[in-house]
């Protein structure tokens, strides 16, 4: 007999979230769909940014009040948390709920107070601990485990990271909607997205990064799933495009090159984006493969072009490096993004406002630029708290300084973005993604005659936001110490 006859798993994020959220899946929570599946009654996956139906929370709290029995909720972002907890805080008191995520893990104590409703918080990857909540073992045994008992909040030891390749792939029949480029409820192009994660993990220690931290500061060392386990996984994916969700796709290059082989022998017909170093242009064969096997996007975390930066990222390359590495893949049919972090730690102005002078230097595609952010666990951390004049946002991590305000950073960041994205560059730009196959004459077409209406409804949603914000009025905002 099982505990738990009908499990409702939420992704919480509605379909204004952020672009990226848009077209592709919530992986986490279909890998904690299917570590529990065979042992419930049933499982149904919500993703709210398509169920316009259940986008109000009393219609969502009656089908909840219509069957399930146990409530499993993903936060994972920064991005809309305070909407996701008023949001959360409406559903059912009475049906159990259980919270997961990286933010979740963040803010354990704050979602408690904050959602009464919360009966359990899943700390850190949450596989193996939501298997044992719905086979019944005793929740004072489980560990990485936060409830509610007697008044109070329990907070179980730590546990430690699941077995990868124990780890059973989403089961993509759960899903309810097929992912696409859409925003606003106007979708662009006729490809779907799917994301594939082949190992988890990163063997290198950049000191601006936290990926391959969890939010309990546990660090996860860099672990590969069988070939044999990704190539079965592949075969269920009926998407067009695939991103591989691995920190480098390309950390064991042997290996790389094997799963492309596989995938050329399969007739796998997909189109790939991976993230990578600088550090595949060195393995030519690799790359020869990666381009018949079907990877046509590469996501490259370049960061800075100042070698002093770099040093201080300890990112373990140079300027003259990452000019070598883009040298070589530009003379492979490849899209090439390029991350970069600005307001690091003594950067200048002008510092900054050559990323997008070197980014077309290095004739990358696009890229994409954030500000230099902190999180508990982050190396960073004491350098930015020892440096005179510099400071971080509790809640988001954000570093400022005195020189660099948010006005001053957002000035930055406009300036970057409008001197790389000129008319010219945006030309390229369409040019290439329709050459790689990503969008037809058709689908351009399509996509220009959907621009009115996705105009109209963008300004339809921020007269909403004003409007609710007005009807609200000035909330004090809530400080969260990262310490």
């Amino acid at each position: 007999m099982v505990k738990y006859n009908h499990v409702l798993a939420l992704n919480p994020y509605l379909g204004d979230s952020t672009t990226a959220m848009g077209f592709f899946p919530p992986t986490g929570l279909e890998y904690i769909a299917a570590s529990i599946k065979d042992s419930v009654g049933k499982v149904t996956l919500f993703d709210l940014q398509y169920e316009e139906a259940y986008q109000d929370p009393k219609a969502l709290s009656q089908f909840i009040r219509n069957g399930i029995d146990l409530l499993c909720v993903s936060i994972r972002w920064s991005s809309h948390f305070e909407k996701v907890c008023d949001f959360l805080a409406q559903l059912p008191p009475e049906v159990c709920t259980i919270v997961g995520g990286y933010k979740a893990t963040e803010e354990v104590a704050y979602l408690f107070d904050r959602c009464p409703n919360i009966d359990m918080i899943v700390r850190g990857e949450g596989e193996d601990i939501i298997k044992q909540i719905v086979t019944g073992v005793p929740y004072k045994d489980i560990r990485g485990l936060s409830y509610r008992k007697n008044g109070g909040i329990v907070h179980n030891e730590n546990h430690p990271l699941p077995d990868v390749t124990r780890i059973p792939f989403p089961d993509r029949s759960l899903r309810r909607h097929d992912y696409c480029l859409a925003q606003h409820g106007v979708r662009f192009g006729s490809l779907t997205f799917d994301t594939i994660m082949t190992a988890r993990g990163c063997p290198f220690k950049c000191k601006f990064c936290t990926f391959s931290l969890n939010p309990l500061g546990q660090k996860r060392s860099y672990t590969e799933r069988s070939i044999e386990s990704v190539i079965e996984e592949l075969k269920t994916i009926t998407a067009d495009v695939v991103l591989v969700s691995d920190d480098n796709f390309f950390t064991n290059p042997k290996r790389s090159e094997e799963l492309c082989d596989l995938i050329i022998e399969n007739k796998i017909k997909k189109i790939f984006i991976a993230q990578t170093r600088i550090d595949v242009a060195r393995h030519r064969r690799v790359l020869d493969k990666a381009e018949k096997a079907g990877f046509k996007v590469f996501l490259i975390g370049i960061e800075s072009p100042h070698d002093r930066i770099l040093k201080q990222l300890q990112k373990g390359i140079t300027q003259k490096k990452i000019r070598e590495a883009c040298a070589v893949l530009k003379q492979y049919d490849f899209f090439l993004h390029g991350y970069f972090i600005y307001g690091n730690i003594g950067e200048t102005e002008e510092e900054m406002l050559y990323i997008p002078k070197f980014a077309k230097e290095l004739k990358l595609d696009s890229i994409s630029f954030q500000k230099l952010r902190i999180e508990r666990f982050s190396p960073l951390k004491e350098v930015v708290e020892q440096t005179p004049g510099y400071y971080f946002q509790r809640i988001g991590g954000a570093v400022y300084s005195e020189q660099f305000g948010r006005k001053e950073l957002k000035q930055i960041r406009n300036r970057i973005r409008s001197e790389f994205y000129d008319l010219l560059q945006i030309i390229q730009i369409i040019r290439k993604v329709r050459r790689l196959g990503f969008f037809t004459g058709r689908d351009a077409t399509n996509a220009l005659l959907k621009l009115p209406l996705y105009l109209y409804r963008l300004a339809r949603r921020k007269k909403r936001r004003r409007e609710r914000s007005g009807r609200a009025g000035h909330k004090p905002g809530v400080v969260h110490n990262l310490a």
